[in-house]
């Protein structure tokens, strides 16, 4: 078992959806728990993937980048860049 220190009004609103979603603070806590690990473990991953992109040359130049998000508000906005 874990516990943590949970400043009182986030108690509050974790006790407010347990009563409108009829589940226990408990389940409510778990529930939130898995979901910021799952971020958290999508971030780490797309990390790496980026990373492995960079060490592969799979970059887009900022000029280019630039160039494009400026086009974006004229009548003639180019395509986005490729790598």
């Amino acid at each position: 078992m874990t516990a943590a220190h949970v400043p009182g009004d986030l108690a509050d609103q974790v006790d407010m959806l347990a009563a409108r979603l009829d589940r226990s603070r408990g389940w409510i806590m778990k529930q939130a728990l898995a979901a910021w690990v799952d971020q958290e473990e999508m971030r780490h991953q797309m990390t790496l993937d980026a990373l492995d992109d960079v060490d592969a040359g799979r970059v887009i130049d900022q000029a280019a980048v630039l160039a494009w998000a400026n086009s974006l508000s004229t009548g003639t906005p180019q395509p986005p860049p490729e790598a």
